[in-house]
């Protein structure tokens, strides 16, 4: 189910107006950060000015422990081994906490494991080839939280380890001098959601002594891993990351420069969004496809002809990760749409033979954005698979996959991504238990969420700078997203080749112009004088020196569209899909009656061919959003009984028959007759 559920921000207009009066601020400004619940002076300033409030590294459990142990190896010049891992955020956790050991004389090494050979986090043959090295102690960055056995096996073998981390802990910690994890349970820390690199930056900071220096020199470090671990951009990370695009702008770093040219982005300040989108993918592509050394190296480079070779190694390499995740996406899709018991199930499980680990997680982000659902995409080799998870927000696929670990070999992450392993005939196991458990802990429809309504006559340059006044935007302080409401459509222009649509759109006196991305024309199934509501993102668009406000469309919907009853009618043609029992109430609403399949197949005969969803058929046919579920078995109807066939896009065609259709030959229709009697 793509459709997603409008949901508007709740926004006291009176509060916004008293923040705005005694703060001094920007009416609209003061009404966005109301609606994110920022409505007392001081916090809006605290969120505003996005300073470091009170930082106190030792404020984590271990972090004394692990300063005193690091000390003593810097001052006797022991072997040191930072332990990394092969995404942005392993790598720039690595880069951060070597340079400074470097920079202090330490006698350190880096290792990064390759993601094919060795897979995730610190292996115990790892740790028999460092300690046989003369290593006497290593030291984890975004790893280690769950490495029991990697531990134990170390201090056997004499040789000491600190993990630094934040994934979520198991019931047992590791045996380790020290464990920093805001997660523990008996961690104090009051700030939680920091990615691997922000314990990583604590650690130097209590290293160090002090906090400011340490961000001078390695805050752009900081904001790449942030940012591309997608943690909550609030709080110290909100900080760290405002902190780190002033250093990425200002060119500090060769390697980033490079990778900012081979990005096509060196001409212009980046912002959080294209850092997130085009720095942190080719640095993740590096430990994806080929090697992460190739991306660490970079970012430790300090040469500029080094470091632009460096870049389009990465460069490169995101082109070949780009090629192998469209591969992959496109058979996964294949799974789905041919097997109703994957494609209706509440959270969608694909997996292929040989398809790449590196990219599983890009598909699964890509399959959960298109269907709305939380999906687990694996990739076997022979009897074992390797899987990543990709969720919702509300359904906490950690959770999920907690509630099956009987039937998988080990899983780790977060409530919104994870990975796991599995025995390849688990698979289909795991798709079942899955399932049950989402539909016992409840599935929310997937969302937009709307910061305010928004009169496009407003749409100008005092709206641009009260925007950017929220940056840096991420997860969990996205970019605002604005709802216009019953606006005429005028106007459509296919741009880029037809792969995209520039709409001129009216209400009232204001017209705008509005980019609706990855949609052609064929696609789109609007019409000139449609009333649409558009939830949209406003961006500064500079050309030839002038600044200008451009209107990218992310959800389009009709007017007049009954919301809730239609998703919830498609949920229950979902449930039905699957194969779900079903009572005799939701039985009698799916099956539809002689006149109904007439009024379906007359407005097919019309149409000759329908490309769209059962939204769009309500709204041109008049069908009750409600029935929505109704129109969907009849359509299924129509097409057994080859009154309607579908082309390779899932598009429904209208088939000139001359006998009169016989609806008693229907199975489905059968079915739903025995199922109901």
């Amino acid at each position: 189910m793509r459709r997603k559920q409008w949901c508007l921000s709740a926004c006291d207009k009176d509060a916004a107006a008293q923040l705005a009066e005694s703060g001094g601020l920007d009416p609209f400004l003061a009404l966005l950060l109301t609606a994110r619940g920022l409505t007392d002076e001081v916090e809006a300033e605290a969120f505003l000015s996005a300073e470091i409030q009170d930082f106190d590294p030792f404020s984590l459990a271990d972090m004394e422990k692990a300063v005193e142990r690091i000390a003593a190896a810097m001052e006797n010049f022991e072997r040191i081994a930072v332990f990394g891992d092969y995404d942005a955020d392993g790598v720039t956790s690595t880069a951060l906490l070597y340079s400074y050991l470097v920079s202090q004389g330490a006698n350190v090494e880096y290792r990064i494991p390759d993601r094919m050979r060795e897979g995730y986090g610190i292996s115990c043959a790892a740790v028999q080839e460092l300690a046989a090295s003369g290593v006497s102690l290593i030291v984890t960055v975004d790893n280690g939280i769950a490495a029991l056995q990697e531990v134990a096996l170390a201090k056997e073998l004499g040789v000491d380890v600190v993990v630094t981390d934040h994934h979520t802990p198991g019931e047992q910690l590791p045996d380790a001098v020290a464990v920093v994890n805001p997660h523990r349970k008996d961690c104090p820390s009051e700030f939680k959601a920091f990615a691997g690199v922000g314990v990583a930056f604590q650690l130097v900071c209590a290293l160090e002594g002090d906090c400011d220096s340490v961000l001078h020199s390695y805050a752009d470090l900081l904001a790449v891993g942030t940012l591309a671990d997608v943690v909550p951009l609030i709080g110290e990370n909100r900080a760290f990351v405002k902190k780190g695009i002033r250093r990425i702008n200002a060119g500090a770093r060769p390697g980033i420069e490079a990778l900012k040219a081979v990005a096509g982005v060196a001409d212009r300040p980046l912002t959080a969004s294209n850092v997130a989108f085009t720095l942190a993918p080719r640095i993740n592509a590096a430990g994806r496809i080929g090697s992460a050394e190739t991306a660490l190296q970079l970012l430790l480079c300090d040469n500029e002809q080094d470091a632009i070779e460096l870049a389009n190694e990465t460069d490169i390499l995101n082109k070949q990760r780009q090629a192998i995740e469209t591969k992959i996406s496109a058979e996964a899709i294949g799974q789905i749409e041919e097997n109703p018991a994957v494609k209706y199930a509440s959270v969608l499980v694909v997996s292929g033979e040989g398809w790449h680990p590196g990219v599983i997680g890009i598909v699964a982000a890509r399959l959960t954005s298109q269907y709305g659902k939380p999906a687990v995409v694996i990739a076997t080799d022979g009897e074992t698979g390797k899987g990543s998870c990709r969720s919702i927000p509300g359904f906490s696929v950690y959770d999920a996959l907690q509630s099956c670990e009987m039937l998988l070999t080990h899983f780790g992450g977060h409530p919104g991504a994870a990975g796991l392993g599995i025995a390849t005939e688990n698979i289909p196991a795991l798709r079942d238990a899955l399932d049950a458990y989402a539909k016992t802990a409840g599935l929310p429809f997937a969302q937009v969420h709307l910061d305010c309504k928004l009169n496009p006559a407003y749409i100008n340059l005092t709206l641009l700078n009260s925007l950017s006044a929220l940056e840096p935007c991420g997860c969990d302080n996205p970019v605002p997203t604005f709802g216009l409401y019953k606006l005429t459509l005028c106007a459509v222009k296919p741009v880029g080749e037809g792969k995209h649509l520039r709409l001129t759109l009216k209400k009232g006196a204001a017209e705008i112009s509005a980019m609706l991305f990855s949609t052609s024309l064929g696609e789109f199934p609007y019409r000139i004088g449609d009333t649409v509501d558009l939830a949209v993102q406003i961006e500064k668009n500079v050309f030839r020196g002038e600044i200008k406000p451009s209107v990218h469309i992310k959800e389009m919907r009709f007017s007049d569209t009954d919301e809730e009853n239609y998703l919830k009618s498609m949920r229950l043609y979902e449930k039905y899909r699957h194969g779900d029992t079903l009572n005799e109430k939701e039985i009698s609403f799916l099956t539809p009656s002689r006149a109904f399949l007439l009024g379906v197949y007359k407005f097919m005969k019309t149409a000759g061919k329908f490309p769209f969803d059962m939204e769009v058929f309500c709204k041109r046919s008049g069908c009750p959003y409600k029935n929505a579920a109704t129109a969907a078995v009849s359509f299924d109807v129509l097409t057994e009984l080859q009154l309607l066939t579908q082309d390779e896009n899932g598009a429904y065609l209208y088939a000139e028959s001359t006998q009169k259709a016989d609806l008693s030959a229907s199975n489905i229709l059968k079915t739903l007759a025995e199922k109901g009697a």
